[in-house]
């Protein structure tokens, strides 16, 4: 298995554990993590806050992967994600994050695009003019 794709489960299995199995040495030191809802965290230091904050307030349920796609020193993983928040409803949705990697295979930059998993076809109901659910729309 390709030692960056070990990288990339590795990092989703702490969230699930909710366990810091090397944070520090995963990200570099100037690291930048940016969430797909907007929040950007600046070094290994920060994400290694960040991660133990957010475990205090949430679990991760599942972070399954789907595939990967490398290219250089980059990698896309498509991913889909499922969380509870502290009293509150399960949150889940689809995405994919870019990762660029030094050459000793730390992670120098992640960032994370999603994409609500309840998908639905707008045209099904009159095929002339699309009828749009009314929600909320969480990170768009």
């Amino acid at each position: 298995m390709n030692q960056r794709e070990e990288l990339i489960r590795l990092w989703f299995q702490m969230w699930l554990q909710k366990k810091d199995l090397g944070i520090l040495k995963l990200f570099t030191a100037n690291a930048i993590y940016v969430e797909s809802w907007g929040p950007k965290y600046h070094g290994n230091a920060e994400i290694k806050h960040w991660f133990d904050e957010w475990n205090t307030r949430g679990t991760v349920l599942s972070w399954e992967i789907g595939q990967f796609f490398h290219k250089q020193n980059q990698t896309v993983v498509e991913w889909q994600f499922r969380c509870q928040m502290k009293n509150s409803e399960v949150t889940e949705f689809d995405g994919i994050s870019l990762l660029k990697w030094t050459k000793d295979n730390k992670v120098q930059f992640l960032k994370e695009y999603g994409c609500k998993s309840d998908n639905y076809d707008p045209y099904q109901v009159a095929a002339d003019r699309p009828q749009f659910r009314d929600e909320k729309v969480d990170w768009l």
